[in-house]
């Protein structure tokens, strides 16, 4: 089964070439600059700029928007799951996840959202997804608040030094 793998920026290259990754969606902020992996073709990378808040943005801050929601679900939908794709953020704690949440809801709609958020945990004791991120992803794909809800339930992960990339089943059971 493919997965969402979900790295840090420091391991894009290594996690894209490791895994075989051959779609990546970057969430960064404005002015983070970084080289897109050679392995990824540019028609099939997706990069969203958006600082790691919860909140309305204020000032130079650029808060997660629906946009940014709608380009990941877009994206996914068009992700032919032959490989892994390849979700990364600074850290690979928060909107890497959150992003990783939405996509395999969007290719996989019909599981349950604490099966996937319970895999997520599995996956990474770190991970905390972005919140913004979440609700806003929980409402367009229709979830009806149990995305929002499972991953309160899971809670904030342990802390990391943003070195702990990982693999989310896109769907299944906790291996």
């Amino acid at each position: 089964m493919t997965g969402i793998v979900v790295s840090p920026l420091a391991r894009i290259a290594e996690m894209a070439v490791r895994h075989g990754a051959r779609e990546m969606i970057s969430l960064m902020a404005k002015e983070q600059n970084f080289h897109r992996p050679a392995v990824i073709k540019a028609d099939r990378h997706l990069l969203l700029s958006m600082n790691d808040i919860s909140f309305a943005g204020t000032g130079d801050l650029i808060a997660p928007q629906e946009a940014h929601v709608r380009a990941i679900v877009d994206f996914a939908g068009e992700w032919d799951r032959a490989s892994p794709l390849l979700v990364h953020c600074w850290m690979g704690v928060s909107r890497s996840p959150a992003a990783a949440l939405i996509a395999a809801l969007a290719v996989h709609p019909d599981q349950d959202d604490m099966a996937l958020v319970r895999r997520l945990r599995s996956a990474s004791p770190f991970a905390t997804p972005n919140t913004r991120l979440v609700a806003i992803g929980d409402d367009m794909l229709g979830r009806k608040g149990k995305l929002v809800a499972a991953v309160k339930e899971i809670g904030r992960g342990a802390d990391a030094d943003g070195n702990a990339p990982f693999v989310l089943p896109v769907s299944g059971s906790i291996a």
